[in-house]
């Protein structure tokens, strides 16, 4: 008799980047963290997750009330992401995983049998960007994982659990641009026009907790309501009106030169590409929201990325 050969099935999705159009902290809550106010913009650009199953290599879950994490390590393997983390424990891919058992087992939502998936990522984002590189990587990994082994939790339920993973992680889960507040776990979609960015990513990083207690940093911005954020987008979208700002730049670039350079240049371009050049996130990635009246000139972009003083890219939102 012939052995029925073991198939398998690859699934790859793009775990894209984001910026922040503005950032505000409008507040220290009791728990230690900020809260935010800030508009989301997914990117057509990001690093890409493969998870690769094993048709016929199926675990059986005899133990329901089994560890999470041990779990976790019997269940996948991760390639592409030896150098991101010292052990694969702090990777957020595998906390995202581990978390996600952690809820279906809470929930009593664990089947019988889940797929063995070796998952291999493809890093093309800078790490330390504020591009959301990380956080991406955890939302997407929690997306199709929830999807291959059929536990059945909800959006509202994947956004809780990728808010306990880091405070980017909803966002990406929420899968569309988005107005957030709280600590980011707290979205509103918000309709924006397509646009095209030329993004920099200057080879340098700043600790985000080194910036959250800095004594400079402005904590108090006067917080806006939602309506208002949608009704003035006009004031953060091509450029930057007061009091749209993003709180963290001004620290950033005195902290990191190669950032202010990189804003500095991006600034020179602005009478060009009729727009405002800014920071997203915590930095270090800079961008330029581009006209459509240049967005055609791929010469004269190409010019642009080239006397970059750093990488760049041209990108649009997702």
């Amino acid at each position: 008799m012939t052995e029925r050969p073991t198939t398998t099935s690859v699934i790859t999705r793009l775990s894209p980047a984001k910026i922040n159009l503005f950032l505000h902290i409008t507040g220290k809550r009791a728990d230690g963290y900020h809260n935010l106010q800030t508009v989301f913009r997914l990117l057509n650009w990001g690093d890409y997750l493969h998870f690769t199953l094993v048709d016929d290599a199926a675990f059986s879950i005899i133990d329901k009330t089994l560890d999470a994490d041990k779990l976790c390590h019997q269940l996948l393997t991760l390639s592409g992401a030896d150098t991101i983390t010292s052990s694969i424990n702090d990777n957020l891919i595998f906390k995202a995983a581990s978390a996600l058992l952690a809820f279906a087992i809470q929930a009593n939502k664990l089947p019988q049998q889940l797929a063995q998936i070796q998952i291999t990522l493809d890093k093309h984002l800078p790490m330390g960007a504020g591009l959301g590189g990380g956080s991406s990587n955890a939302a997407t990994t929690l997306l199709v994982l929830n999807e291959i082994w059929q536990l059945d939790v909800n959006q509202n339920e994947l956004i809780k659990i990728g808010a306990s993973i880091g405070a980017d992680v909803p966002i990406f889960i929420f899968g569309k641009d988005a107005i957030a507040m709280g600590i980011g776990e707290e979205l509103t979609a918000i309709d924006l026009p397509a646009q095209q960015y030329l993004v920099l990513t200057p080879n340098a990083h700043v600790s985000t907790a080194q910036l959250f207690t800095h004594p400079q940093l402005q904590r108090d911005i006067a917080p806006l309501s939602i309506a208002t954020i949608q009704s003035q987008s006009n004031e953060y979208v091509q450029h930057l009106n007061s009091p749209y700002q993003n709180v963290f730049s001004p620290l950033v670039t005195s902290l990191a030169p190669a950032v202010d350079e990189a804003l500095h240049y991006l600034q020179g371009l602005e009478s060009q590409a009729l727009g405002t050049a800014r920071m997203t996130g915590s930095g270090s990635a800079v961008f330029l929201p581009l006209d459509t009246s240049v967005t055609t000139d791929k010469a004269l972009l190409a010019t642009w990325i080239a006397g970059a003083p750093c990488a760049g890219y041209l990108v649009s939102n997702l």
